[in-house]
């Protein structure tokens, strides 16, 4: 008997690389998600497969992570997901097989513990030193609908879009691969800040001490004044919440330094073009760009940003 399950990517609003730093967050689950069908077999082996990147080692970090022994079985994904694109298609992948892990009657888990056994496949078992925002959002997100995270205490708050108001996704293009990027070294770089600083997350902190030595200061900076934009977020205006994410992007060029000249330039051109703001989605080093726009307005926004990018593999995706 074959079980199917899915799980939805997440594009981010606000809160880039605070979520490993015990801060705030603010992903929208997305309509495109990866599916995985489980079919047992007899053998007790662990077989995924998948024409969108390697399944296997997802697959074996999920049951590495559930903890309790899990019968054999073939799994065959499908995602609708690019992957390496910044919108969260390893933690699709894990939740949507945990999902269907469960609907067999091999995993006993709600959906909360499900985004945490997920988290764990990913960092203990693949190694990606990430926080828990994308498997929260693909467990316990609505697509469409922005979920306020704490990542410290956990606390989800729904939120909504202001009126009038919808999102545009565009892929530049340009992949990036978490393991081999700087991802580890900016985690490495706050968690030093935070010892130096003598506090336990730089989430802790409400401004930027003086004394730190380069880039220090400048990862700081970023992350504390990246908490205040999501907070802020809450009850924002159209345009004010625009302006936050055209400040996320420039914080993540000049002070977190993960932005690419790629994305740099979609995110000024949709704001030429329409946006309301622009910023990248993402751990960064490429992958997408998430711009606020007016109703009914992002598919111009759209095909306006990508005619002039000069971009031959950007496009866009619906979030």
């Amino acid at each position: 008997m074959a079980i199917e399950a899915s799980a939805p990517g997440r594009v981010n609003l606000l809160g880039e690389h605070t979520d490993y730093n015990d801060g705030f967050v603010l992903p929208v689950a997305m309509a495109l998600c990866t599916r995985v069908t489980v079919t047992p077999r007899a053998d007790g082996a662990h077989v995924a497969h998948s024409a969108d990147g390697d399944a296997q080692t997802y697959a074996d970090a999920v049951v590495a992570a559930a903890g309790v022994a899990i019968p054999g079985f073939d799994a065959e994904v499908r995602t609708d997901l690019p992957v390496g694109a910044g919108l969260a298609s390893s933690a699709a992948l894990e939740v949507a097989l945990a999902r269907a892990l469960r609907a067999a009657g091999w995993l006993e888990a709600d959906d909360l513990e499900l985004a945490l056994l997920a988290h764990r496949a990913e960092t203990e078992h693949v190694g990606i030193p990430c926080g828990v925002m994308d498997q929260l959002a693909a467990s316990l997100g609505t697509p469409g609908e922005p979920l306020l995270i704490d990542c410290r205490s956990l606390e989800r708050t729904p939120l909504a879009l202001p009126d009038g108001t919808e999102l545009l996704v565009l892929d530049s293009g340009v992949r990036h691969a978490d393991a081999t990027s700087g991802y580890a070294q900016r985690r490495a770089e706050c968690e030093r800040a935070a010892e130096l600083l003598g506090v336990e997350a730089l989430r802790d902190l409400d401004h930027v001490p003086d004394g730190l030595p380069e880039p220090l200061d400048r990862r700081v900076r970023h992350v504390v004044t990246e908490n205040a934009r999501v907070l802020a977020a809450r009850d924002a205006t159209a345009e004010a919440l625009g302006a936050l994410l055209t400040a996320s992007h420039a914080s993540q060029r000049d002070l977190y330094e993960v932005s690419t000249p790629e994305v740099d330039a979609l995110a000024s051109l949709a704001e030429r073009h329409g946006a309301l703001g622009a910023r990248l989605t993402g751990g960064g080093f490429g992958g997408a760009l998430v711009a606020l726009c007016g109703s009914g307005e992002s598919r111009t926004v759209a095909s306006r940003t990508l005619a002039s990018a000069g971009l031959p593999a950007a496009r866009r995706l619906s979030p």
